[in-house]
């Protein structure tokens, strides 16, 4: 999941001197400013939440849709793995390129901006005729769809003070949950009974939605402009150059990037998985979604609020522990009951996604606000190759038998737990960005 959604911290450093040439050495590190005042906090983070629910979903969709896919446009799982791939690669490159103006302009104008442009690249991929146009046009909708989650977490940590951000972010990350309780059951159930339409319907279906919450957002959003005011010495390219080497940031990218590894070689083909090897119907998917998202619409709020009062690097690492179990289970699934099936996936869905609320979090109090955008783009850049890595080298392992089953499942599972243990180690070494003004330095002998 994309998301996402759109994909943390503990220690301090301070604000980000840009300068280039700095005879005294290395730039020092404080953040004086304090967040933007807004009138209603909650409508700021509906509006946001609305449009993480259309951009993630707009990703997801494509996982429960793999068995209809591979069928109809008849391709294989290395075809379907680069269909998926092909989002997170374009979100990564475009993340990338977004380092270079995202804290250049007014957070609200381009946030709009950018949601028109993926509203229209989603409306390609319900037009492609192929799957070659597909494949484009889904590279188009990753390229816009990445930059609105990195500029949706900036948004939210530009205005929610760090104490209060684990439940402010577990509150736009529910939109996760809500993309699978209402949006993916629905889009499934469009693709099933607009025979018309087939697969087509949910990509249509997201752009009604999604036209609906650009002219939400357009009343609700407010202009955030105090970024704006940071002195920048020298040109871009070394700017994103310093906010890119600070080690602190690189631990950041470091983690994200496991925990994305740690989810998404598995996440892309459980519906393929559960279809051809357990012997669940395609309908039944549709339930897995829905009562998945339903549970994880609490628990990712509950989580927030948890992290917020406990420590959001004690909840990650209990959180992230207790998700190797259905991670496990999941890729060495048999033929069971359905309701064991859909306990495992339930647990799945709270733990597996659930880990990014207290991560996120720690990872949003990492660089200091004026530099806030462009590190949170580098973020999503990695957040989306990582992913888009993941589900290629799911793709890659996994193989299909003579009788039709996934072979070599077990594996992935086993790369998706190892890399989760790596952000148990990771995690430690993030560090959050000091409210106060560092002392300064003593004048070199």
């Amino acid at each position: 999941m994309r998301p996402s959604g759109q994909i943390f911290c503990c220690a301090t450093i301070s604000k980000l001197d840009l300068s280039i040439n700095i005879p005294t050495g290395r730039p020092s590190l404080h953040s004086p400013s304090s967040p933007p005042v807004i009138r209603n906090e909650f409508l700021f983070l509906l509006a946001l939440a609305g449009i993480q629910f259309t951009h993630i979903l707009d990703f997801m969709i494509m996982m429960p849709l793999g068995p209809q896919l591979t069928r109809v446009l008849q391709i294989d799982t290395h075809q379907f793995g680069l269909l998926l791939s092909s989002y997170t690669f374009t979100a990564a490159i475009s993340s990338l390129l977004a380092a270079t103006y995202i804290d250049r302009f007014d957070r609200r104008k381009l946030m709009l901006a950018l949601y028109a442009l993926f509203i229209i690249a989603t409306l390609c991929c319900g037009l492609a005729p192929n799957y070659p146009s597909l494949l484009i046009a889904r590279a188009l909708a990753g390229a816009f769809g990445g930059i609105l989650g990195a500029l949706v977490q900036t948004m939210v940590a530009d205005v929610v003070p760090f104490e209060r951000r684990g439940k402010a972010l577990g509150m736009v990350m529910a939109a996760f949950s809500i993309s699978t309780v209402a949006g993916v059951p629905l889009g499934l159930l469009l693709a099933t009974y607009l025979p018309a339409l087939g697969w087509r319907a949910p990509f249509f279906f997201i752009v009604l939605l999604a036209t609906v919450f650009w002219l939400i957002s357009y009343r609700l959003l407010p202009s955030l402009t105090t970024h704006l005011g940071a002195k920048r010495i020298g040109n871009i390219f070394q700017q994103i150059y310093v906010v890119a080497k600070e080690p602190a940031h690189l631990s950041a990218f470091a983690f994200i990037s496991l925990l994305m590894m740690a989810g998404f070689t598995v996440i892309p083909f459980i519906p393929l998985y559960l279809t051809t090897n357990v012997g669940m119907p395609e309908s039944f998917i549709t339930v897995i979604y829905l009562c998945g998202g339903a549970a994880t619409f609490f628990t990712s709020q509950l989580i927030g609020r948890m992290a917020d009062k406990h420590g959001k690097l004690k909840v990650f690492r209990r959180v992230a522990l207790a998700s190797f179990i259905p991670l496990l289970i999941t890729t060495h699934l048999v033929p069971v009951a359905w309701w064991l099936v859909l306990i495992n996936s339930t647990l799945f869905f709270i733990l597996v996604p659930g880990r990014m609320v207290p991560g996120m979090a720690m990872v949003s109090a990492v660089p200091a606000p004026h530099v806030r955008g462009t590190f949170m783009s580098l973020v999503s850049s990695v957040q989306m190759l990582s992913s888009g890595l993941a589900a290629l080298l799911a793709g890659w392992l996994i193989t299909r038998t003579p009788a039709g089953q996934i072979a070599h499942y077990d594996t992935v599972g086993y790369i998706a737990v190892g890399c989760g243990a790596l952000t148990l180690w990771v995690a430690q070494y993030l560090r959050v960005a000091s409210a106060q003004p560092a002392a300064p330095e003593k004048p070199a002998a």
